[in-house]
Order: C-alpha cells, then structure tokens, then sequence
C-alpha cells in the first residue's frame, strides 16, 4: 500500500507542476487599461492568431485539473 502512496503522490507533484504551468502559459483574455494605453487596435486577425493555442491550453487546463482532483481524492481515501 505504502508503494501506490508514493506513486500517487509523486504523479500528484507531477500534475500539480503541470497545471501551474499550463495556466501560466495561457494569455489574459484582456488587454485591460494597459491595451488602451498602448494603442492595441483588435483586428480579427489580431483575436484569432493564438486561438488554437488557447484552446488548447484551455482544454490541457480541464483535462490536468480533472487529474490533479482524482489523485487528490485518492491520496485522502489511501
């Protein structure tokens, strides 16, 4: 028993690192008072040139989550 602890715990690191890093490398959904400041101009090529990199991160996010939560469950029921 003692074996799956520590594999879980250290897949549970794992995760934990992984969902840090995949909602750091996801870009903020507004430019805010610094985007007007600077004079962004929102074209559709400007909205749509990183959307399949934000998605994909948005659904790296969900699935690395619904991981991190099961292991977590797992873990406290060991």
């Amino acid at each position: 028993m003692e074996v799956l602890k520590t594999i879980l715990v250290i897949l549970e690191v794992i995760a934990s690192v992984a969902l840090i890093a995949v909602v750091l490398l996801q870009s903020g959904k507004e430019a805010g008072l610094s985007g007007a400041l600077s004079g962004n101009s929102d074209t559709y090529l400007n909205k749509t040139k990183g959307a399949g990199l934000d998605k994909m991160l948005a659904s790296a996010t969900k699935w690395v989550a619904l991981a991190w939560i099961l292991m977590t469950l797992a873990l406290s029921l060991i």
